[in-house]
């Protein structure tokens, strides 16, 4: 109940309506309790005094009650199903906007089948619990007590009889929702892995067909299938044993009770009518007694689903600081004494960065190289905080990234990836998803800059589609429509994580002519591992060991830095005189 009432504040609008369905279920299950009451006045009123004329009037109201329970079930459906299609609608959308706003270190642990198993499968779990289970849960337990009263009330001594399974009964599902409850929470975490799996085959199938592993991809994909198979054949071996004591033992009580009935009957202690209608009376409630079983096995499930909602729901938000003021006079990028450590990893080892400082002028393009992994990758990520600063501070014209709000900050600063990573969305959407306000002009400079000359070939030219992750595309092409968008709102401030990496020598050279143009009116980090890349540079900073270690022009540089002189030629160069050994 702890994890279900959570959804209270989603079903709070329509509680009018779900009052609504539970009402109309309840008289359409309260008009069957009618019909027992009706049969006692058939029995023992035109049957036994074989009046046929008074027959049919009550044989018209047992028919009307009929109509009544019919009716009243379809409208219970008619009342709550728009509403609750809402319901799931707004749940939906509140968690895709809390994926927006989580930091991508949550993302970074998270597999994005867990987190599209819980905007699918487990939505679908908690509207159809509202719907149904819930409304049933009540109705259900209300038809119990009240048909059990009326047994008594009928007879006390075939009612004891009758609901002497009860005890048990409850004892017994208390120790199934238990066990039921772990069984279906790892059934959902195990369909989100297997999920994952089916997201990572799709869109690494051309890996997996270029170095033949499809058949160990598939081996995998069985494995956690039958895995799967189990929990479900194990949740189903649960969910039968419940039922066959939850059906077995009410009808051996009626059994014990109609037996007891008829002796009643032929000492004159009861009459046949009486009899009758406290056999309909339990027949009657066997429904809400069976029904018990899958209503807790779907509560549980429900309350599974919501506690895997609100996992995600209850993950915190960065945090905003409140607005700082900027330093005039220290303009263009600063770090300072910047560390960062993933948050995720072990305790024991270092700092990937290690008190970076560092001073971008305004207006001046600065290159950064290093070794691979190094984390020249990382430090470009803290400048849209994407991930944030372990220690230290960034400030942009002076002013602390941390004091920016995150809307405001990614208006100044634009990025574009080393991975060009493209939606299923036309080459327009996706180019101007770096400036939504950008004009057609804006929108041509930039495929201009960017040397895509090709989307003028494509069928509909900048309203072609481009497909999933862009992969319609080679990645030459696709990268180039990343720095479109990277350059397309004319940003402030510019990071570049090596955007030419993809494109042949030609176009390189091309994109690179455009881009001197862009870096003249902005400041700019560029990440580079080529001579090429560097020359777009004023200044050149080398990152090893977590630390910045020389700053400098390419020239300089090569002069200076034998770590340097080694990235850019690839090979080990000679130590200069009285320099230490790395």
């Amino acid at each position: 109940m702890r994890s279900l009432l959570r959804l209270w504040p989603y079903a709070r609008p329509v509680r009018w309506r779900l009052a609504g369905a539970t009402l109309a279920a309840g008289i359409a299950s309260g008009s069957v309790l009618l019909v027992p009451l009706v049969l006692r006045s058939i029995v023992d009123g035109p049957v036994a005094h074989h009046d046929y004329g008074g027959l049919w009037p009550l044989a018209g109201l047992l028919l009307l009650l009929g109509l009544i329970e019919a009716g009243l079930f379809g409208v219970r459906r008619v009342i709550v199903a728009r509403p609750l299609a809402k319901v799931e609608s707004t749940m939906r959308g509140d968690l895709f906007a809390k994926l927006q706003r989580l930091p991508v270190s949550f993302h970074d642990r998270w597999p994005s089948g867990q987190l599209l198993s819980r905007a699918t499968s487990d939505m679908f779990t908690m509207r159809l619990f509202l719907a149904f289970p819930l409304v049933f849960l009540i109705v259900n337990s209300l038809v119990f007590v009240t048909g059990s009263v009326m047994m008594l009330v009928l007879d006390w001594r075939l009612g004891l009889v009758t609901l002497t399974p009860a005890i048990p009964l409850v004892l017994l599902s208390r120790y199934f929702e238990s066990r039921y409850a772990l069984a279906a929470r790892r059934s959902q975490d195990q369909t989100g892995d297997l999920a994952t799996l089916i997201e990572e085959s799709i869109l690494g199938i051309r890996v997996l067909k270029a170095f033949g592993r499809h058949r160990t991809m598939a081996e995998r994909f069985q494995q956690q299938n039958r895995e799967l198979r189990e929990t479900e054949l194990g949740k189903a071996r649960l969910l039968a044993n419940l039922w066959a004591m939850i059906v077995g033992l009410p009808e051996i009580a009626l059994g014990c009770a109609l037996a007891v009935g008829a002796v009643l009957v032929a000492h004159d202690e009861l009459t046949t009518g009486t009899l009758v209608a406290f056999l309909s009376t339990a027949l009657a409630l066997r429904w809400p007694v069976e029904s018990l079983g899958w209503l807790l096995a779907y509560a549980n499930e429900a309350a599974t689903a919501t506690d895997r909602y609100f996992e995600v729901m209850d993950e915190p938000d960065d945090p905003e600081r409140p607005s700082g003021n900027p330093v005039a006079a220290d303009r263009g990028i600063r770090f300072s004494g910047v560390r960062f450590r993933y948050p995720d990893a072990p305790a024991d080892t270092p700092d990937l960065l290690c008190g970076i400082d560092l001073h971008i002028r305004s207006g001046e393009t600065m290159a950064l190289v290093g070794a691979t992994g190094s984390g020249k990758t990382t430090l470009t990520a803290l400048l849209p905080r994407l991930y944030e600063v372990t220690g230290g501070s960034i400030t942009l014209d002076g002013r602390d990234l941390r004091d920016i709000p995150r809307q405001r900050l990614r208006e100044l600063v634009a990025v574009a990836f080393e991975e060009p990573t493209l939606f299923s969305a036309t080459v327009r959407e996706n180019v101007l998803m770096g400036a939504p306000g950008a004009s057609p002009e804006q929108l041509a400079t930039a495929l201009h800059t960017a040397q895509a000359a090709f989307v003028e070939k494509l069928p509909a030219g900048v309203e072609t589609q481009v497909g999933e992750q862009g992969l319609s595309l080679s990645g030459g092409q696709r990268q180039r429509l990343a720095l479109a968008r990277a350059v397309v709102g004319e940003p402030g401030f510019l990071v570049l994580d090596d955007p030419l990496s993809a494109l042949d020598v030609h176009t390189e050279a091309l994109v690179e002519q455009a881009l001197r143009q862009v870096l003249g009116s902005t400041t700019a980090l560029v990440v580079a591992h080529r001579p090429s890349t560097v020359l777009l540079a004023d200044r050149v900073a080398v990152l090893d060991g977590g630390r910045i270690t020389a700053v400098g022009t390419h020239q300089e540089l090569l002069k200076s830095s034998p770590a340097y002189r080694e990235l850019m030629s690839g090979e080990s160069a000679p130590l200069l005189e009285g320099s230490p050994a790395r």
